[in-house]
Parts: C-alpha cells; sequence; structure tokens
C-alpha cells in the first residue's frame, strides 16, 4: 500500500512539474552566445494601441526564453516606414518588422492584390487568410525577391472605419473631404466616394488633423482612440466595410539565416503560437470595449456609428469597381489573376465562416483584462463613465 501510494504520489509530482513547464512556455536550450537583438518596427501607434501590447508581449516573451536577449519595439514609423523596413530588412539591416499589406505595394507591387473593402466581412474569413492560395503566393514573393521571411498573419480591427470631426456616412458625406488613408490602394474607394485621399503615416495623422491639414481618416477602433479628441465622428460598415486592414509580421532571411534552429524555432513558434492568437484576441476584444464606450445609435452625435444595411449599399453601390480597377492599373499584367482569385478566395471563406462560427468571437475579454489595465487608457473613461451612470441611477 505505501508503495502504491509513494508511485501515485511521483506520478501527482510530474504531471505537476509537467503543467508547470507548460505554462512556463517552451524551455530554451540555446547558450547565451545564442542571445540575440531584435529591432522590431511598425507604422502604427504604440500601445494602448492591441497590436502594439502585442508586439510588448513579443519582447517580453522572446527576452525570457533567449537568454540575455534584447527585443527593441519602434512605432509609428519611429524607426522605418513599412517601405524602408521591408528594403532594411532585404539589406539585412532590420531584424523584424509587422507590416501592413497596402504599404508594402510600394516596394513589392502584388502585396496590392489582398486590398480593398468589402472583401472578407466575417472574423472567420479574416482569420483564415494565411490559408489562401493568393497570400501563399504574395509569402514566397517576399522570400525570394526580397529576402523576407513571413512568420504570420494578423489584422487590426475588424471595425476599420472613417473618423472625421463630423459624420463620414453617405458619399456626399466624403465629397471634397481630405482624408488619409493608409495606403495608395486604398485612395481608390475614398476617390470613388468623391473624397481627396492622401496616403500618411499614423504617427502624422494627429497633428495632421489638428491642424486641418486632413479632414478625416480612415483607421482602426484603436486609431479612433488615439484620435477620438480631433475626429470624434467614427463610421463602420460592418467587418471591413470601408477598409480592410491585413499585417504580416516578417524577419529578414540575412539575419534568419544567421541564427541556430533552435533560436529560429523559438522565435518561428512564439510567433505563431503566442503572438498571433494573442493579437486577434487583443484586437476583438479592444473593439468591445471600444463599442461599448463609444458606440452610438444616432449618426449626428459623436461615436462609433455602425451603418445600416441601406446605407452599406449605397457606399457599395457608389464605389463600384473602383479598387479592382484601380489594382489592375497600378499591378503588373500577370498579377491581375490574382486579383479576381483573392476576390474568389475572399467570398468562399466568407460563406464557410458565417458570423457566430469563428473561435475568436468567444473570447473571454475578461482574461485580457490585466493587459488593458496595464497599457490603457480606456480603463480611465469606462471607469468616468461607470461612476456617471450610477451617479444619475440615484
Amino acid at each position: 500500500m505505501r508503495v502504491s501510494n509513494r508511485r501515485n504520489l511521483l506520478r501527482a509530482g510530474l504531471a505537476a512539474a509537467a503543467i508547470s513547464v507548460a505554462f512556463a512556455g517552451p524551455v530554451s536550450t540555446v547558450s547565451a552566445a545564442d542571445a540575440v537583438t531584435i529591432r522590431f518596427a511598425s507604422d502604427l501607434t504604440g500601445p494602448p494601441h492591441p497590436a502594439a501590447i502585442s508586439k510588448e508581449y513579443f519582447k517580453e516573451l522572446i527576452e525570457k526564453r533567449l537568454p540575455g536577449s534584447k527585443v527593441q519595439t519602434y512605432y509609428a514609423g519611429a524607426l522605418y516606414n513599412i517601405p524602408e523596413a521591408m528594403e532594411a530588412m532585404t539589406e539585412g539591416n532590420l531584424e523584424m518588422a509587422w507590416g501592413q499589406f497596402g504599404k508594402s505595394a510600394q516596394v513589392e507591387p502584388y502585396m496590392s492584390v489582398v486590398v480593398g473593402p468589402m472583401n472578407l466581412s466575417t472574423p472567420g474569413a479574416i482569420n483564415s487568410i494565411g490559408d489562401f492560395e493568393t497570400v501563399k503566393m504574395l509569402r514566397e514573393r517576399l522570400e525570394k525577391l526580397h529576402d523576407i521571411m513571413t512568420l504570420g498573419y494578423g489584422h487590426m480591427s475588424m471595425f476599420m472605419g472613417a473618423g472625421s470631426g463630423n459624420r463620414l456616412l453617405s458619399p456626399d458625406d466624403f465629397a471634397g473631404k481630405k482624408i488619409r488613408s493608409m495606403g495608395p490602394a486604398e485612395n481608390a474607394a475614398l476617390g470613388a466616394w468623391g473624397a481627396n485621399p492622401t496616403t500618411m503615416a499614423f504617427g502624422d495623422v494627429p497633428p495632421a488633423l489638428q491642424t486641418g491639414v486632413i479632414d478625416g481618416l480612415l483607421t482602426s477602433l484603436g486609431g479612433f482612440n488615439a484620435t477620438k479628441d480631433q475626429a470624434p465622428f467614427f463610421t463602420v460598415a460592418g467587418i471591413n466595410g470601408i477598409v480592410g486592414d491585413y499585417y504580416w509580421i516578417g524577419a529578414s532571411s540575412k539575419w534568419w539565416n544567421s541564427l541556430s534552429a533552435e533560436t529560429q524555432k523559438i522565435i518561428g513558434d512564439t510567433v505563431k503560437n503566442d503572438i498571433m492568437p494573442f493579437e486577434k484576441q487583443m484586437n476583438w476584444c479592444n473593439d468591445k470595449r471600444m463599442l461599448d464606450l463609444y458606440q452610438t445609435s444616432d449618426p449626428s452625435k459623436p461615436g462609433i456609428y455602425i451603418a445600416n444595411d441601406a446605407e452599406k449599399k449605397a457606399l457599395a453601390d457608389k464605389l463600384g469597381n473602383a479598387t479592382v480597377d484601380w489594382l489592375k492599373k497600378n499591378t503588373p499584367d500577370d498579377a491581375h489573376e490574382w486579383i479576381g482569385k483573392f476576390k474568389m478566395e475572399a467570398k468562399a471563406a466568407v460563406a464557410a465562416n458565417p458570423m457566430g462560427s469563428d473561435p475568436l468571437e468567444k473570447t473571454d475579454c475578461a482574461a485580457l483584462q490585466p493587459w488593458f489595465s496595464k497599457y490603457s487608457k480606456i480603463d480611465k473613461a469606462a471607469e468616468k463613465k461607470r461612476g456617471a451612470a450610477a451617479r444619475g441611477a440615484k
């Protein structure tokens, strides 16, 4: 009996140890000589932007899993904008970047083929983009032509939209307005709606709004949070109804190939298994938090307004084929088949992943609260709103 008890205790101890190791993440077998320094560039704004929090999480994990390593995170083009970052990675002068498809097209024109509104209109469709043949082709081009390894795919807010000092809802509202876009391909939609589009890095947006250089912007709900004082009216037309915003996370092949196989595995697994799921959950929960705080059902009032079906149709009708026509005009002839293929893949992905079917939509946002509490100013606004509601109830 005593032997049996000891065996049971031993088994329990081993099980507990295994669970402890699992929660601690992979155990590094690299030596101090394998420590890395990673400069991680991006064009998005810093925390509390959910993708930026994800970059800080990457820094935390890599510095833990690769002892002696240092991850330097850069935001809002502080080190390089996206085209500059791509060129630096090709030359081996930058380790990693959080790239955006539309902005990447300035260096690799084919990257434009996945750009445009009203394509991936469900969470499941967006999350499946890495499996598209179109995106696999782009991954191969980045590696073969630009020496850039793609490690994962992410997205910004599901509710990308248009912000301004007044409501941008109908094509008439856009007419004549100077609107910031993320890249040249997005300019086609803005132009179709009558706006005067300008491509601008996000770091330049707040002062441009403040001084009247631009009248509004296309951005995510995270971007709205950073500019809501200058552009308090924010409009979305369903998921990716006004603009889509998809991201690739990549590394310089020249740098990557200098790493040991074990170091490559640790960095690659961290991006794939930790950072990408976390980034998507953070974006999803940030959207919910922003909507809880700022959604309005009255388009004449400041806040986040979600267009109804008739309002979305008016934008779609005015858009027509403007984005596809622009893409075909501004990409090589042999890229045109991929424009159509992406549209077909997007339509199939939406049909295969209807609203409510993706695990992302069941995310327990309460579990992510510590991250928002650590970085986000939203919590202060939420606390103030709850306090006002409580006072009003008395």
